[in-house]
């Protein structure tokens, strides 16, 4: 019983470790590069999507955890003004997030 309690211990870190937060950067930038590039064609339902997924790969991120937080604040106002259908004032906020997430 304690050698699978090891080997399902041993597991579930090396799952964790798999998701590192360089990956997890990478990821959530080219979300918020495919939404923005869905905003500027005008659509949102695939923006949203990418704005989805997004906000869940950045929940990987460490460190710096106040740039995060106003990078994320930026993907959600930039989902609210999706779901309005504003396109200027969309990008302009997936712009922001991206300059913040790629100074991490």
């Amino acid at each position: 019983m304690a050698i699978s309690l090891g080997a399902i211990s041993a597991t579930a870190f090396a799952e964790e470790a798999a998701i590192s937060p360089d990956v997890s950067i990478s990821e959530t930038i080219t979300h918020v590069e495919q939404a923005l590039a869905e905003v500027n064609k005008s659509d949102f339902s695939a923006a949203i999507l990418h704005l989805k997924s997004a906000r869940l790969s950045s929940e990987h991120i460490t460190g710096n955890e106040a740039v995060v937080k106003q990078a994320n604040a930026s993907v959600i106002q930039a989902q609210i003004q999706s779901k309005f259908g504003d396109v200027k004032k969309s990008a302009d906020e997936l712009n922001k997030a991206l300059v913040l997430y790629k100074t991490l």
